[in-house]
């Protein structure tokens, strides 16, 4: 199972941060995600693409948490040589990580 199973996102982006939300489709499913997406495991996922902090608020009432990501754009949406400099295209990344079925 994939996170886009049981998650969508919403991101926004600014100067060289990003933060990217991770929302539950059903609130059975939010333990599930707080187990597992960590930010170390968000970390190693995206890789060399983020480069600063990573930062986890939980929302559990709305079965939901934000990642707030710095220096994650290259310097920024007008400044970055990525072909596509936004978050939407992180939290697309993000969605597509591999979840644990027998947690």
């Amino acid at each position: 199972m994939k996170l886009k199973d049981i998650a969508h996102s919403r991101t926004g982006d600014k100067g060289d941060t990003i933060n990217i939300s991770v929302i539950a489709f059903d609130e059975k499913d939010y333990p599930i995600i707080k187990k597992q997406v960590t930010t170390a495991k968000v970390r190693r996922f995206l890789g060399e693409t983020v480069k600063g902090e990573v930062v986890r608020y939980e929302l559990p009432k709305l079965g939901a948490m934000n990642f707030v990501m710095q220096k994650a754009l290259r310097g920024g949406v007008t400044r970055s040589l990525r072909l596509d400099k936004h978050g939407k295209t992180l939290s697309s990344m993000l969605l597509e990580m591999p979840l644990n079925t027998n947690d």
